[in-house]
């Protein structure tokens, strides 16, 4: 078995993007959009004092991100990004239970989310991503972990 990060640090990066995507999907497109709908997402962000329409920016944002770091396109500056919606739903929570099951959510899994983000950022894209410049014609670019 060889364990060298070279080789290892590609595909973490790929298990982290991924699975970091599968969870923006879901939390954007099916919790935020198909279940509350727009209507309800505004709703909920102006019910804590936000403009509503912060609601549909963060459930699009939420989307668009979880497609482009599970196709491992333009993942730092997607990760990046990421960070003051994770960190103002850690703040939203502060006040809250340590658990996220308790009424009102825990404040540690945004917190937990956004140091992913940071790890994400700071690894790029790993193994298995889309390569942007050959699909638009000017040749491999070289993939970096």
């Amino acid at each position: 078995m060889n364990l060298d990060p070279r080789t290892t640090t590609p595909y973490a990066a790929l298990l982290l993007r991924v699975s970091m995507g599968v969870l923006f999907l879901a939390h954007g497109l099916l919790l935020k959009i198909m279940t509350f709908g727009f209507a309800g997402t505004m709703g909920f962000f102006g019910s804590l004092g936000y403009p509503p329409v912060l609601g549909a920016v963060v459930a699009v944002a939420e989307t668009l991100a979880g497609i482009a770091l599970i196709l491992g396109i333009w993942v730092r500056p997607v990760s990046l990004l990421l960070l003051p919606i994770m960190i103002g739903a850690t703040i939203q929570h502060m006040g809250n239970p340590w658990i996220f099951s308790a009424p009102g959510g825990g404040w540690e899994f945004p917190a937990f989310w956004t140091v992913l983000l940071l790890v994400q950022a700071g690894l790029g894209a790993g193994a298995h991503a889309v390569d942007l410049g050959r699909l638009s014609g000017r040749g491999a670019e070289v993939a970096r972990a």
